[in-house]
């Protein structure tokens, strides 16, 4: 009995003029073969399409002529195209292009060649053979580096572009379904050697990361397709409700005497959030306002920059202010929180108007240039106190537990028999966790059972670890 290949139909519609990215793996194989097979009933205008991505030699041109004699043998028109990954990797300082890995320069290149074609030939959209087992390794790779909930989303089932979308009918289907079909149909396939390379984090993520968790859970694979699709409906959701509330409450420019706003050039250029209103919002959306703001004016920030940022907001005192990736600079006002693109050296010329506040996960570490230190908290199971706890300068009223002292001293006075003075002063840094002190430097505190914290020096500071 032949096995068929459950497809998404409702990506698809009559008449579509539909390419297929071939790379001559099972799973591209079995798509082109199983859209072959209904074109006439989904009324499909059928085309393949493979790119040589001038890697793996003789065997990658094994693969083009496998792709082009499929093609040939389905009556289906081929389109191919040569690259040099490789070299495309590569760093080029000339045009400030950073380095990347193979893996990253392969899929750019793949979808740069996609929308070529999307425009200079009669094509409608371009389909790819991503499975429920890729769904599965993008959600977990994409939890792995940290991802929002928008990483989270995984592979959508479309991806839309100026030139025309990019399809992935098979999302739904298992790379094991893929095979039977393909067995039952005795259709061949091509193996790419690279697949079993562990040095690539997909591949182990692969072989590896998912077989040892699906011995907690044999259902794993769906389960995180299922949380991929729940991550995508809440996403779509959150930029509804941002698009709505933003406009009214991410206010362009400086206030000006007498009402209303002016944006000029330069420092005044920016985005400002009352902070009083950002405070009457629920958590989940002054994160996404935030990041929103600073996407607008060119990075995106990560969860400790966001975190450091909503410090600042409402917790900061009038002239604190932040640098932030890509040059941005955030600074707290008495009544707002502005953002300002491009500026961040400003912050280094007046080293007194500098407060930077630094988000640190448990466990984890973090680099704080403006202390000229790294910290890292490590934690001491069974305990797990909740986190993150933040680095900052210390400010008035602040108190601390001085290991062997019979109560809480104020950081000013022990300040004062450190000798500490002038900028040094203004830029000593403390650690807080739920409102106490776990560190703070030049000084041993009370231990924080299960905690143990580490600081080395990346300038003139010198490091010590705390109990």
């Amino acid at each position: 009995m032949r096995a068929s290949l459950p497809i998404d139909a409702t990506l698809l519609r009559p008449g579509l003029r539909l390419a297929v990215g071939l790379s001559g793996g099972a799973d591209s194989v079995a798509l082109l073969c199983a859209l072959a097979e209904k074109s006439r009933e989904l009324g499909l205008v059928l085309h393949a399409a493979h790119l040589h991505h001038g890697l793996r030699g003789a065997e990658a041109d094994a693969d083009l002529d496998f792709c082009r004699a499929l093609a040939a043998r389905l009556n289906i028109p081929f389109h191919e195209a040569r690259v040099d990954t490789s070299a495309e990797a590569r760093p080029d300082p000339a045009n400030a292009k950073p380095a990347e890995s193979l893996e990253e320069a392969a899929r750019r290149l793949r979808y740069s060649w996609f929308r070529k074609l999307l425009s200079q030939t009669p094509l409608d959209a371009i389909a790819t053979a991503h499975t429920l087992d890729d769904q599965a390794e993008t959600v977990l790779a994409k939890f792995l580096r940290g991802a929002w909930t928008e990483g989270l989303s995984g592979i959508h089932p479309t991806l839309e572009s100026p030139e025309g979308p990019i399809l992935r009918p098979l999302l739904a289907t298992t790379r094991a379904q893929v095979e039977e079909f393909l067995r039952t149909q005795g259709q061949p396939w091509q193996s790419d050697s690279s697949n079993a390379v562990t040095a690539f984090t997909r591949n182990r993520i692969r072989h590896e990361l998912l077989p040892a968790l699906e011995s907690f859970n044999p259902r794993l694979r769906p389960h995180l397709a299922q949380m991929a699709l729940l991550a995508r409906d809440e996403e779509a959701f959150w930029q509804c409700e941002l698009d709505r509330i933003a406009p009214q409450l991410l206010l362009p420019g400086r206030p000006v005497r007498g009402g209303g706003r002016a944006a000029a050039p330069g420092v005044d250029a920016g985005l400002a959030l009352d902070v009083a209103r950002l405070a009457a919002l629920p958590l989940a959306l002054q994160r996404r306002l935030l990041r929103r703001a600073a996407q607008h004016l060119g990075p995106s920030l990560d969860f400790l920059s966001t975190e450091a940022l909503r410090t600042l907001a409402l917790n900061g005192r009038a002239g604190q202010k932040l640098p932030l990736a890509g040059g941005l600079l955030a600074q707290r006002t008495h009544r707002e929180l502005r953002l300002s693109p491009g500026v961040a050296s400003a912050a280094k010329s007046s080293t007194s108007a500098v407060v930077t506040h630094y988000a640190v996960p448990i466990p984890g570490e973090v680099e704080a240039p403006t202390f000229q230190l790294t910290l890292r908290i490590d934690l001491d199971p069974p305990h797990a106190p909740a986190g993150p706890a933040l680095l900052r300068c210390w400010k008035p009223g602040d108190r601390v537990r001085l290991r062997h002292s019979s109560g809480p001293r104020k950081v000013k006075e022990v300040l004062e028999r450190l000798r500490v003075s002038g900028d040094d002063r203004a830029l000593w840094p403390v650690l807080v966790l739920d409102g106490r002190i776990l560190w703070m430097r030049g000084v041993e505190l009370e231990p924080q059972p299960g905690l143990r914290i580490t600081t080395r020096a990346s300038g003139s500071h010198s490091s010590q670890p705390s109990p």
